[in-house]
C-alpha cells in the first residue's frame, strides 16, 4: 500500500468534513442507498456456444444495469468493489461535485477489494450518459465495465419507450477468450480495436417494438477505442440530442461519426408493417455491418414524430466569446518516453502521448500541476491543437462546453462534454468554469488516456 501523501490527507480531510467516505464506511450509515452497485469478475456467454472468461460487471451479473435518475434531484450509490483489485466509478458527463466524480487520487482514494464508496449524484442536467472505472482502467472497461445511466427530462417528451443500447466491442479470438487487450504499436497510434461488435453484451441482436409506435434509441458508446460511423436506416428517425444535450433542429440518423464517450438520442418512428425492419449498422471497409435489427410487431399505433415535444435544453450557462480568456493546450507524442510511475491503479508500462509536451505520470498519490488553473465563475475558450496524425475525443469532467470554431471544418452550436479532435485540427470551445475543483481532462481512447495524453484542469474560487 502507498504512503499517505499531503493531497492524500487533505481529501481525506473534506471527504470527513462533508460526511462521504469509502473503507466501507459508507456502506455501514444507518440510511440506505438508493442502489447498491456491486462490482465483480463473471463468466458471461458472448459469442455463441461459448463462454468468455474472466470478464467484469457491475451489478448481479451480465451487462450493468440502466442506472435511472431524475434531473436535480438526490441520487445515492453504494458502490461495492467484490474484485480482487482497486477501482472507482466515474460518471461520465454528470456535471456533479468533484468528490463525487470518480478520479483515484485526484477526488478519492481507490476503492480497494472489500471496501465500498458512496456516491452522491445530484444531476443537472437530462439525457443520456453512462460509467465507467477510472482505475485499471483499460483492463476493467475491456473486460466489460461500462454501463448507461439516465437522466429523466423533468417533462415527459412523449415517447412510448426507451431504449438503451450500450455499444462496444470486445477483444475476443474464435474461441470466445480476450486476446491481449492492447498492442504497444497500436497504442502508440489510433488504438487497439476489438474483434466483436455489440449492442447490450449480445451479437446483432434483435428487438420487438410496437408497430407505429415512437421509440427513443439512446446509443452511448462506451468502447475503448472505436471511433465509428453509424446509420440508421428503414424508418423515419431524427437524431434528437448528442452527449446529453438537445440539439437546435433535429438531424437525420445517417453517417454519424461517433468516438468512445460521445452519446446519440435518436427519436424513432417504428414502421406500420411487421415486414419494414430497422436497422443500426457501423461503417466498415467491407461495407456496413448490422449492430442491431428493431422490428414491428402488432397493429400500427400510428403515431407521428410531430407529435414529440422539443427536449428542455439543460442549464449550461452562455458564454460571451468577446469577454473570455484563452487557454492553449497541445496534444501529441510525449517528448520523453519516460516510464509511468507504478501505481495501484495499473499501468501499461509507456508513455507515448502528452498534452502541452507533459506526459500523465499514472494515477498516483501526488499528481503533477494542472495544465490550467481557472477561476469559478469566469469564462474561457480552450483552444485545443492536434499535433499527431490521429484523432482524439477530448473529455472535460464536470463541465460543458460549446463549439465555437476550427480549422477544418464548420462546427455546429453544439453543447457537449466530449469533442473528436480530428488528426492535425485546432479547435475552439467554451465553457463558464463553474463547477470548483480538479477535473480531468484527456483523450477517451483508453490507451491514449494511460500512455499519458491525460491531465486536469483546476478551477477554483
Amino acid at each position: 500500500m502507498l504512503g499517505m501523501s499531503r493531497r492524500e490527507l487533505l481529501l481525506g480531510s473534506a471527504v470527513t468534513a462533508t460526511a462521504f467516505a469509502g473503507g466501507g464506511l459508507a456502506a455501514t450509515r444507518a440510511n440506505a442507498a438508493d442502489m447498491r452497485l456491486p462490482i465483480s469478475a463473471l463468466d458471461h456467454s458472448i459469442l455463441p456456444d461459448t463462454v468468455t472468461k474472466g470478464m467484469m460487471g457491475f451489478g448481479t451479473g451480465g451487462p450493468a444495469p440502466i442506472l435511472r435518475m431524475r434531473q436535480g434531484e438526490r441520487f445515492t450509490v453504494d458502490v461495492v468493489n467484490d474484485l480482487n483489485e482497486a477501482t472507482v466509478v466515474h460518471w461520465h458527463g454528470l456535471r456533479v461535485a468533484n468528490e463525487m466524480d470518480g478520479v483515484p487520487y485526484l477526488t478519492q482514494n481507490p476503492i480497494e477489494p472489500g471496501e465500498s464508496f458512496r456516491y452522491t449524484l445530484v444531476p443537472p442536467d437530462a439525457g443520456t450518459f453512462w460509467y465507467h472505472p477510472h482505475c485499471n482502467t483499460l483492463a476493467q472497461m475491456a473486460k466489460g465495465l461500462t454501463g448507461v445511466l439516465v437522466v429523466e427530462d423533468a417533462e415527459d417528451p412523449g415517447f412510448d419507450q426507451d431504449l438503451v443500447l450500450n455499444i462496444r466491442d470486445f477483444r475476443l479470438g474464435s474461441d470466445g477468450q480476450f486476446l491481449k487487450l492492447f498492442k504497444a504499436r497500436n497504442a502508440a497510434r489510433g488504438g487497439t480495436l476489438g474483434t466483436v461488435s455489440t449492442v447490450n453484451w449480445e451479437v446483432a441482436p434483435t428487438y420487438d417494438l410496437p408497430a407505429g409506435s415512437l421509440v427513443r434509441l439512446r446509443l452511448a458508446l462506451t468502447d475503448v477505442t472505436r471511433i465509428g460511423t453509424y446509420s440508421l436506416t428503414g424508418a423515419d428517425a431524427r437524431v434528437i440530442a448528442l452527449d446529453s444535450n438537445p440539439l437546435p433542429q433535429p438531424i437525420a440518423p445517417r453517417d454519424l461519426v461517433i468516438a468512445p464517450g460521445q452519446r446519440a438520442d435518436i427519436a424513432l418512428r417504428v414502421p406500420d408493417a411487421e415486414d419494414q425492419t430497422v436497422t443500426l449498422s457501423l461503417r466498415t471497409q467491407k461495407g456496413p455491418k448490422t449492430l442491431a435489427t428493431f422490428r414491428p410487431t402488432g397493429t400500427s399505433a400510428k403515431r407521428s414524430l410531430a407529435e414529440l415535444k422539443p427536449l428542455a435544453r439543460n442549464p449550461v450557462p452562455d458564454v460571451d466569446p468577446a469577454k473570455a480568456e484563452t487557454v492553449e493546450f497541445v496534444f501529441g507524442w510525449s517528448p520523453q518516453g519516460d516510464a509511468p510511475l507504478p501505481s495501484i491503479c495499473g499501468t501499461l508500462g509507456y508513455t507515448f502521448w502528452s498534452i502541452n509536451r507533459v506526459a500523465w505520470q499514472g494515477d498516483v498519490p501526488s499528481p503533477i500541476d494542472p495544465l490550467a488553473v481557472l477561476k469559478q465563475g469566469k469564462p474561457y475558450i480552450l483552444r485545443f491543437r492536434n499535433e499527431s496524425p490521429n484523432a482524439h475525443p477530448i473529455h472535460l469532467h464536470g463541465h460543458s462546453f460549446k463549439l465555437l470554431r476550427s480549422n477544418k471544418r464548420p462546427l455546429p452550436p453544439l453543447v457537449t462534454d466530449t469533442v473528436l479532435l480530428q488528426k492535425e485540427e485546432t479547435l475552439e470551445v467554451a465553457l463558464i468554469a463553474d463547477n470548483p475543483g480538479d477535473w480531468a481532462f484527456h483523450c477517451h481512447v483508453i490507451e491514449h488516456q494511460k500512455t499519458g495524453l491525460t491531465g486536469y484542469i483546476r478551477v477554483e474560487a
